[in-house]
């Protein structure tokens, strides 16, 4: 393949990936894109919150349902989520430590249902 074509398509996929904003967590935690909207799991005092952004700004969550499941070890958790402010949803009680895994299924976002998954480190 020409060379110039090469990098003609690796530019161009460089700047797609970019075109929806980065995945920089905004709140300390771990951010995971799906459908073009940000999603960034962090432990809070009340439980495990997921602030959801699309190009920065928060996406509304009234009416949004899901649930909230947590592997840690042997121990499997999960937990509705539910509204809890603008652009963020929290699952009441669960807590996630390094080595977890999470999976959230998420209802109504775009009018579909999102899966989003996480792996802490």
């Amino acid at each position: 393949m020409n060379k110039t074509l090469i990098a003609l398509i690796l530019a161009l996929s460089a700047g797609l990936s970019h075109s929806h904003g980065d995945a920089k967590p905004q709140h300390g935690g771990v951010v995971q894109m799906a459908e073009d909207v940000g999603f960034e799991l962090v432990n809070e005092a009340e439980g495990l919150a997921i602030y959801l952004t699309d190009h920065g700004k928060p996406v509304a969550t009234t009416g949004l349902t899901g649930k909230l499941s947590l592997l840690q070890g042997a121990a499997r958790s999960e937990a509705e989520l539910k509204p809890a402010g603008e652009g963020k949803l929290r699952a009441a009680g669960l807590k996630a430590e390094a080595g977890a895994k999470l999976v959230a299924v998420l209802n109504g976002i775009r009018g579909k249902t999102v899966t989003v998954r996480w792996s802490l480190q």
